[in-house]
């Protein structure tokens, strides 16, 4: 008589859980090529930012080893514990979310790259709060392309006269801008919305980065001319929480999901 199928409960292991983010990164690696080789472009002048909000420093140090040096983080006090326990890595961290008047401190102190000024304000206080010792802050301006009352970010009537206040002031670089747009129906929707960006920042000749895309419009983005590219659940997975801390919310990778890349339905085939 045959036995009864059984299934483990065992947790997987760190070997198991390694090959699922090589997988991941792998795949998303690719997608990105893919993206860049069909617009013409040079992968390597296109920046795999892994967004790793939600989840724990062990899944980052992971995929460090892995190749994967640029996180992005979108809660001050999650990243800074995060970046405590990674003190030992020489890790490129980007902060992309909303920005409070009272967080500049620490994001100037902390962080190499900053994608969501949105206001004269901040970038003044980023630039008094960095340290002398550091390098300039990277900056990137945040245009609310799409006027969504829910996202933070600027109309691209008042850009001109933000990155004329901005670009002098010290101890920061103005690199470029950074978009989110709302989600399109097609991708002829998506390269629309993303050249309306990449055409306004041709007027400032000194930028040199645009931010833009994620897993499921990037290679519109790629095409638009995106040099940072933000992919979370494509890396890590679906953001699992497994409670509250002192420093937000912390999670880990769900190993058990698919490891395939997602391919969006507005993405060419």
């Amino acid at each position: 008589q045959t036995a009864p199928a059984t299934h483990s409960t065992a947790l997987p292991t760190a070997e198991s859980r390694m090959t699922v983010l090589q997988q991941r990164l792998a795949e998303t690696r690719e997608h990105l090529c893919r993206a860049a080789k069909k617009a013409g472009r040079s992968s390597a002048d296109i920046q795999l930012l892994a967004v790793s909000k939600t989840h724990a420093a062990a899944a980052l140090r992971m995929a460090f080893s892995l190749g994967q040096h640029a996180f992005g983080e979108n809660y001050l006090q999650e990243a800074r514990e995060k970046q405590q326990a990674l003190k030992d890595l020489a890790i490129e961290w980007h902060f992309i979310g909303p920005i409070q008047s009272n967080k500049t401190r620490d994001i100037a102190e902390h962080f190499d790259w900053v994608h969501s000024v949105d206001r004269l304000k901040i970038a003044q206080r980023l630039s008094k709060q960095r340290p002398e010792a550091l390098a300039p802050l990277n900056l990137c301006l945040q245009i609310n392309i799409d006027n969504e009352q829910s996202k933070s970010g600027i109309s691209l009537s008042a850009l001109d006269k933000l990155v004329d206040d901005i670009q002098h002031l010290p101890k920061i670089r103005l690199r470029g801008l950074m978009a989110i747009p709302a989600p399109q129906k097609n991708y002829a929707e998506q390269l629309s919305t993303f050249k309306i960006v990449a055409d306004r920042m041709a007027n400032y000749p000194a930028m040199d980065t645009l931010s833009m895309g994620m897993s499921g419009d990037m290679c519109a983005a790629i095409e638009a001319g995106s040099t940072i590219v933000r992919v979370g659940t494509g890396i890590f997975g679906k953001r699992q929480v497994q409670g509250e801390t002192a420093g937000g919310k912390t999670g880990t990778i769900d190993y058990n999901q698919k490891v395939t890349h997602k391919r969006s339905n507005t993405t060419p085939h």
